[in-house]
């Protein structure tokens, strides 16, 4: 490895966050990134970890790889905690026994959504559904174990890549005529590029203020409303009925007020945060 760049391990390359990082590979002249994907680094395998770590001298490890399925997470507890919670636990270990960096990606589902105004980092969490009980713990475990930490908590993450709410609109835009989309839950789709590129530039300028932010883009919406905005910059908004729901059946409870507040991170030198309806805009017309 270039000792002259700063080596970071990525892991879950392979899930949306991480193939968004990958895309700015190169952007960054004095970053070094290596992108492992689960099946070649179990973060929930210790030795596993603890042998590709120490063969290439990491200064930072961005944790990519999650539980994410929120759903499912209820019936399939143990994994979600598993890899939430004892696979960052592990990430946290091996950083601080380097004296390494880690970077984890947490969640708005730490907190109950009662609030009316936009989450600080320093609210009560009280997460109401599994998958937001497993992420707390895993942020539990980090401020526990290592010095050296970024927790960024992010919400309703998007791209092109993977499996989310807007790949999955634009699917359904192309087979049906009606749509009805919840819109009693408020919070703020995040395009997974601007939070790759603002974990990159972390970073890069070798940022020193460590500890618990949140980053999402800006504004606030409803599903509803993020549909509306997907379905209208697509063209599509006059020829499907879109109609508001606030009963979609779910397994999991879910926040109904999530949006986060960003002032913090905005106080970092050199961040600038776009508003959602401008991101997902810039994201449209850039596809290929």
């Amino acid at each position: 490895m270039n000792s002259n760049k700063i080596n970071v391990m990525i892991t879950g390359a392979s899930g949306q966050l991480g193939q968004c990082l990958q895309k700015l590979d190169g952007n960054y002249h004095n970053l070094n990134l290596c992108f492992y994907e689960s099946e070649k680094l179990d973060i929930t395998n210790k030795i596993n970890l603890k042998v590709i770590f120490e063969s290439k001298s990491f200064d930072y490890i961005i944790n990519c790889a999650a539980y994410t399925n929120v759903e499912l997470a209820e019936k399939e507890t143990e994994k979600a905690y598993l890899i939430n919670a004892e696979g960052v636990k592990n990430l946290a270990e091996i950083c601080e026994m380097n004296n390494a960096t880690l970077i984890h990606i947490s969640t708005d589902y730490v907190f109950d959504g009662q609030k009316k105004s936009p989450y600080l980092e320093e609210d009560a969490t009280r997460p109401i559904n599994e998958y937001g009980k497993s992420k707390l713990l895993g942020e539990k475990y980090i401020k526990e174990i290592v010095n050296r930490y970024f927790i960024i908590r992010t919400s309703w993450l998007y791209s092109s890549y993977g499996n989310n709410f807007y790949n999955t609109i634009l699917k359904k835009a192309k087979i049906v005529n009606e749509l009805s989309i919840v819109s009693s839950e408020r919070g703020t789709p995040t395009n997974a590029n601007d939070l790759a590129g603002f974990i990159l530039q972390l970073i890069s300028h070798k940022n020193m203020i460590h500890g618990l932010y949140h980053y999402s883009n800006l504004g606030e919406a409803s599903w509803y409303d993020f549909a509306k905005e997907i379905l209208r910059l697509e063209g599509k908004l006059d020829s499907i009925k879109l109609e508001k729901t606030d009963n979609y059946p779910t397994f999991a409870e879910r926040p109904k007020y999530s949006v986060l507040d960003k002032k913090k991170c905005l106080d970092l030198p050199d961040v600038c945060i776009l508003n959602w309806k401008e991101s997902l805009r810039i994201l449209m017309n850039n596809r290929q």
